[in-house]
């Protein structure tokens, strides 16, 4: 469910991607979509991050900084990162699923809803792998393979514009879902006095 009530505000913090600089969340001349996926490799999640990477032009042209958190270790991540234009974040702690109540469950994987997206995932992943483009994701996943995603849509100054939490592992915003609700934000600058702590991740 999206709202542009969220009562949520994000403290600031530094967040230390494997594939690029450190960035400040939030951001002051941007809003920022926090998006947090499963393990690294993840063929359900790669696909989903295949559309954000095609359109990324687009996001960052609607004044939107993308960035995927992963519940994978950084050295694992980073094997997978190359190659996409936005942050990937290592969370294998998961501090911040704890801190934004991205939860894992059994139906990421058992709701009937994901399945053409597994089969289709697991296709494409192998194709990929065969043709020496993509990695194959560990046996044993850092976190397990129950994780749920969950979108976040970010002002400036950390309130939360809208939210999403998935009921199943391929159940997020779509490109064209974050647009609409991006176009839909009325731009503020940061109110003087706004803290918050410097993390990474």
């Amino acid at each position: 469910m999206s709202s542009f009530t969220h009562p949520r505000t994000v403290g600031s913090r530094v967040l230390t991607p494997v594939n690029q600089p450190p960035l400040a969340v939030p951001s002051p001349d941007r809003l920022i979509h926090l998006q947090f996926r499963r393990f690294a490799g993840c063929p359900v999640c790669n696909l989903h991050l295949r559309s954000v990477a095609r359109r990324h032009d687009e996001i960052e042209a609607a004044g939107i900084r993308e960035i995927a958190v992963f519940h994978s270790p950084a050295d694992e991540l980073a094997r997978h990162a190359e190659g996409l234009p936005f942050a990937m974040v290592a969370d294998p702690d998961q501090r911040l699923y704890r801190e934004f109540g991205v939860e894992p469950s059994v139906r990421a994987l058992l709701d009937p809803r994901v399945w053409p997206a597994i089969v289709r995932g697991v296709a494409v992943s192998t194709w990929r792998m065969l043709r020496g483009r993509d990695r194959a994701p560990s046996a044993f996943p850092h976190g397990g393979r129950f994780g749920l995603p969950g979108d976040f849509l970010i002002a400036g100054d950390g309130r939360v514009l809208a939210s999403k939490l998935g009921r199943h592992a391929y159940d997020q915003w779509s490109v064209d879902e974050l647009l609409a609700l991006a176009a839909r934000v009325p731009r503020t600058e940061p109110e003087a006095g706004v803290t918050g702590k410097r993390e990474h991740a």
